[in-house]
């Protein structure tokens, strides 16, 4: 009995200003060339049985484009894989605030699939020994939910399926998704799953025996930086995973990537001038294998000056910014030198310029907005309020 895992697709995630031939922005068209490549890969490997664990769409208002898209696909996969089962719950992207509003999810109810976006509810595949119980994000939220998940010992094989949080599992800042539910490790336990199968957190990671995120299909997380730096040090790819029961093996199934996501080695550019710092910056994008061409990119300064800031070669910068799908020039101020408002335990202040630009700069953002301009404009406010603080004029 073999099971294939996939979540967060985030089908119609929009990102930065730029557009492909068709004038859909462009990495709209990446997470949907993702998915498409995800379900080709799911057919090819010929599963018993797919979980999709939350998250398919990146709104609960989806395009209408992101829709015919995962129609098509899942009707693809249902033409493909007659008699296995599709189970499609409701992660915190997916479910409407308000239950009057209803869920685009149902839609895919008349492919065949089974949708479960409101209360938990238990599967059954008689014929294939098999119970899926799905627990929505709805289902986590509030507080009279119940969380005594326990397998159904009629059936030789049972899988839980849900889109948590779990503390203490999110070391990248950022690299799942804001809106969570949590759900403690210890309630994954309560009964012997032939397999969990989760959703939120966008690296594929083992929580604990037979219990995995399967990642997701694509850089959609509000720090993608994060996330890019995680796999890496990790030795890790998107894609999704083939959860063997009978054998307890689960494979990791890699999906070629839509695009790089490359966060250069970082500037401090203390003591430097203007031509210096313009030459650190060009042999920095000039270092990266294969150019910057297409990539998603981000180069961090610190300790830029404002004066400096300006006297950059912006004609130089705007050539990055032209040849890359998005080039980020991120420059952060020098702290301030007087006056800092401690944030934290002893041994570990802060100041607020630098808590908000950490904040700031995983938020998730309209891609109309450029996250650069967006980070730096918040510390600008914050530097301002500490200089003032400083000098005694707040």
């Amino acid at each position: 009995m073999r099971v294939a895992h996939l979540a967060d697709a985030h089908l119609g995630f929009r990102q930065f200003q730029r557009q492909d031939a068709a004038g859909v922005n462009q990495r709209e068209a990446d997470v949907a060339a993702a998915f498409r490549r995800a379900v080709a890969s799911v057919i090819a490997r010929q599963p018993d049985a797919v979980v999709i664990a939350g998250d398919l769409f990146h709104s609960v208002r989806p395009t209408n484009r992101s829709i015919i898209e995962a129609f098509t696909q899942i009707s693809r996969l249902r033409a493909a894989l007659p008699d296995a089962p599709v189970v499609l719950i409701a992660g915190n992207h997916d479910t409407p605030r308000s239950a009057e509003a209803g869920s685009i999810l149902k839609l895919m109810s008349s492919l065949g699939v089974a949708v479960v976006d409101d209360v938990a509810l238990r599967l059954e595949y008689p014929e294939l020994g098999l119970a899926v119980l799905a627990v929505p994000h709805a289902a986590l939220l509030g507080e009279g939910g119940d969380r005594d998940w326990r397998p159904d010992p009629r059936f030789r094989h049972n899988v839980l399926v849900l889109h948590p949080e779990i503390p203490g599992l999110f070391p990248e800042g950022g690299a799942s998704d804001y809106g969570g539910a949590r759900v403690q490790e210890g309630e994954l336990r309560r009964g012997a799953w032939s397999y969990v199968a989760l959703g939120h957190y966008h690296i594929v990671h083992e929580v604990a025996p037979r219990t995995w995120y399967s990642g997701s299909l694509e850089y959609t997380s509000p720090n993608i930086w994060g996330e890019a730096s995680e796999e890496r040090r990790r030795g890790l790819t998107k894609g999704f995973l083939i959860a063997d029961l009978d054998a307890g093996t689960v494979e990791r199934v890699a999906l070629a990537p839509t695009r790089r996501i490359v966060d250069l080695p970082r500037l401090d550019a203390a003591g430097m001038g203007a031509a210096e710092l313009d030459a650190a910056i060009r042999s920095r994008v000039e270092e990266v294998p294969g150019g910057i061409a297409a990539i998603v990119a981000r180069l961090v300064v610190a300790r830029v000056p404002r004066p400096l800031a300006h006297a950059l070669d912006h004609a130089a910068l705007r050539a990055f910014k032209a040849e890359a799908l998005h080039f980020q020039l991120d420059l952060r101020r020098p702290e301030p030198a007087r006056h800092a408002v401690g944030v934290g335990a002893p041994g570990a202040r802060r100041t607020l310029g630098g808590l908000v630009e950490d904040y700031l700069g995983r938020r998730p953002l309209d891609a109309e907005l450029d996250r650069g301009r967006f980070v730096a404009l918040g510390r600008e406010y914050m530097d301002a309020v500490e200089r003032a603080l400083a000098a005694g004029e707040a």
